[in-house]
């Protein structure tokens, strides 16, 4: 005996095409199987990140000097 299955979706106004129905119907998969975006790593201390250990780019001009002995 197989219980009746309820719509994924129902149309309240208006009269869609078919077209237009399996327009919206492939949206609505596309949007559900869509993964997740991965948040960033979590840093768990700002003493391990390697990302200190990398210089920026030195950039000649008016005050350079001055600027490559400020920290960052």
């Amino acid at each position: 005996m197989n219980a009746p299955e309820t719509p994924l979706l129902r149309v309240l106004k208006g009269d869609p095409s078919d077209v237009e129905l399996a327009a919206l119907t492939a949206v609505v998969a596309a949007a559900a199987s869509a993964k997740a975006p991965e948040a960033a790593p979590k840093r768990d201390s700002w003493w391990a990140d390697k990302a200190s250990l990398v210089r920026a780019p030195l950039a000649p001009g008016e005050g350079a000097w001055r600027a490559s002995a400020l920290p960052r």
